[in-house]
């Protein structure tokens, strides 16, 4: 089992600067990758950002590239996002999830049916 612990969300201009905290616990190996993922009411779950569990790749969606960054500290196994220029359309409720088939390579574009374990949420609000 792996558990996955969100934090960090809030309410934020537009132009304004977020981090989103994912604590990971319990059985994860190298072979596992930890996604972002939001949803806004009325629309499926979205693949914002991942990075592999050793931190040594990351993968950002069309919508965040330039903007936000995926990063993993590995003495604390926090997987992060740091959110840059954030617009009213990034508001949503963001996830983070566990994959446990991370195959590597230069291109990871998940769908959310892969991830095996998720975290409860946290939202984020951004005014215009």
């Amino acid at each position: 089992q792996v558990q996955l612990v969100e934090s960090g969300g809030g309410s934020v201009q537009a132009g304004g600067s977020l981090r989103l905290s994912c604590v990971v616990s319990g059985r994860i190996f190298s072979g596992y990758a930890v996604a972002w993922f939001r949803q806004v009411p009325g629309k499926e779950r979205e693949f914002v950002a991942a990075v592999n569990w050793s931190g040594t790749s990351a993968y950002h969606g069309d919508p965040v590239k330039g903007r936000f960054t995926a990063s993993k500290d590995n003495t604390e196994n926090t997987v992060y996002l740091q959110m840059n220029s954030l617009k009213p359309e990034d508001a949503a409720v963001y996830y983070c999830a566990a994959d446990s088939h991370y195959s590597g390579g230069i291109w990871y574009y998940p769908n959310s049916d892969a991830m095996d374990y998720w975290g409860k949420g946290t939202l984020v609000t951004v005014s215009s």
